[in-house]
């Protein structure tokens, strides 16, 4: 993936023109030069920084005064004299409120996983707590953070109801095909193409987004629907025909594969749209989808059949024991 992440905190000075006084610019700097130090930063952005470039230049650019300035009456001055010779709308009205009790600071990361973003703001919540004053305790904001709490709201929520909806849905065709191992049975076919289609995303992008947690509600609606018709044509030959297995699922296939396989060809280009979209959430859910009902048309075709028959088979057996 590419692009950049950007995080952005707000930091207290406790009191009004308080962001001047050394010991918050000490304490900014030093917050900087912790992010600078983690993984997947590029970059930090703080008022500490800009306050040290003054008081360098202001001291005939030797390094040695690289630093924040030692008072706070000189740190006014030299940000009153910065923002006087600045052109109109280039002030610093974009890292400074207006009382100057809070700068922002402002990490770039290179594009990263949710969960990593999540772990960045942990870790510096949990240093500015260990080594900050109270004031300048800070949460994250910023898009990208955003959406990595959203993502993983939205993936836990995600697993709990489809938790939730593979058991009515087989509690649903247990009543409707009249049989508890027909219903139990369909679950296998349900569930297994979202997992095989999470898996190969993991491998090739390695994260699940906002976009791609809601596949597997998609995919499961289309897999319920081409196993819930082969199911139905399968028992209808096993009852009423009185075939065997491998003659049912010969007949399934003679009845309704083409119409499972035209409606999962339709409904694969429909979403295979989307990956052609320049917008990375809708690009993703398509591509996703598009995996899901593919595997979704394997798994019925090519794992259904054989677990029917085997299923089949393995109860068929005891009763021809007791002939």
């Amino acid at each position: 993936m590419t692009g950049l992440d950007i995080v952005e905190y707000s930091i207290n000075s406790g009191n009004s023109g308080g962001i001047t006084t050394p010991e918050y610019l000490r304490n900014l700097d030093k917050l900087g030069k912790w992010f600078e130090q983690q993984a997947d930063v590029m970059s930090v952005a703080t008022f500490a920084d800009i306050m040290k470039r003054l008081n360098q230049k202001m001291n005939g650019d030797d390094p040695a005064y690289y630093l924040p300035p030692d008072s706070a009456e000189l740190a006014a001055q030299y940000l009153l004299l910065y923002e006087m010779s600045l052109p109109y709308g280039l002030d610093l009205n974009n890292r400074i409120d207006i009382d100057k009790s809070k700068t922002r600071l402002t990490v770039i990361m290179k594009r990263t996983s949710a969960k990593k973003l999540r772990q960045l703001d942990e870790r510096a919540r949990e240093w500015m707590q260990q080594n900050l004053p109270a004031d300048m305790y800070s949460y994250g904001s910023g898009l990208s953070v955003m959406f990595a709490h959203i993502s993983k709201r939205n993936i836990d929520t995600m697993l709990t109801g489809l938790s939730a909806a593979l058991v009515l849905i087989s509690m649903i065709l247990i009543f409707a095909l009249g049989s508890v191992k027909y219903g139990l049975l369909s679950l296998v076919p349900n569930l297994f193409p979202a997992i095989l289609a999470f898996g190969l995303w993991g491998y090739l992008q390695g994260q699940v987004g906002l976009a791609v947690a809601v596949v597997a509600a998609i995919s499961i609606g289309v897999v319920v629907d081409d196993t819930v018709h082969f199911l139905t044509k399968y028992l209808l030959a096993r009852k009423e025909k009185n075939m065997d297995p491998e003659q049912a699922v010969k007949y399934s296939f003679n009845t309704v594969g083409a119409a499972i396989v035209i409606t999962s060809v339709a409904l694969a280009a429909g979403f295979a749209v989307l990956a052609f979209s320049g917008f990375y959430v809708n690009f993703s859910m398509g591509v996703l989808t598009v995996i899901a009902i593919v595997f979704a048309l394997l798994t019925d075709f090519l794992f259904l059949p054989p677990l029917l028959i085997a299923a089949d088979r393995a109860a068929d057996r005891p009763a021809d024991k007791k002939e």
